[in-house]
């Protein structure tokens, strides 16, 4: 389990950002595959997370309503919602490389949820795993046990560095009480 925004924050930070040569590789090596079909999978995320995470569908006006995973899926909505999802993780891992580019990339994200959207920033850490359920499910050759602790380590960055942006706006939690 991840740790909550507060005092351990550097070290969860730290040792976020120590992604080997080797594991960012790994990466973007499964990366490239996933995206290859990113409209599927991105849709497939998004109905995962909406059926499991109910309370998730609040922020969205054009699908709130939508209870049936097929009528999710039928959403031209929901598929360009996905398909900005895929396209954040894509700008990320193309990055890598570059890590002041993926805090300004993860730092827009944040600040607009934060800002424009009002989302809980719970429901990152959510989506994350719900990511990681889907990739490791639909590419079970390529994600392997190994792959699977680099993307988890790349998803704690993008927590962490989202959750930074929230903190940098003045978010104040709503809710302590999770999901």
């Amino acid at each position: 389990m991840e740790k909550v925004p507060g005092d351990g924050d550097m070290e969860q930070r730290e040792r976020a950002d120590q992604l080997s040569e080797e594991e960012k590789g790994m990466i973007q090596d499964t990366w490239g595959r996933v995206y290859e079909n990113c409209e599927d999978v991105g849709v497939s995320v998004l109905i995962r997370f909406f059926v499991n995470f109910p309370s998730a569908k609040q922020y969205f006006s054009q699908f709130r309503d939508m209870e049936d995973a097929e009528e999710m899926e039928r959403s031209l909505q929901l598929r360009k919602h996905a398909q900005r999802v895929m396209n954040a993780i894509n700008s990320v891992v193309e990055n890598l490389q570059d890590p002041d580019k993926v805090s300004s990339i993860l730092a827009l994200v944040g600040k607009a949820h934060a800002v424009k959207h009002k989302v809980e920033p719970m429901y990152f850490k959510i989506l994350s795993g719900v990511i990681l359920e889907v990739l490791a499910e639909d590419y079970p050759d390529s994600f392997t046990p190994e792959v699977q602790r680099a993307w988890a380590k790349l998803m704690g960055l993008v927590y962490w560095h989202v959750t930074g942006a929230y903190t940098e706006v003045g978010w104040v939690q709503l809710s302590s009480s999770a999901v």
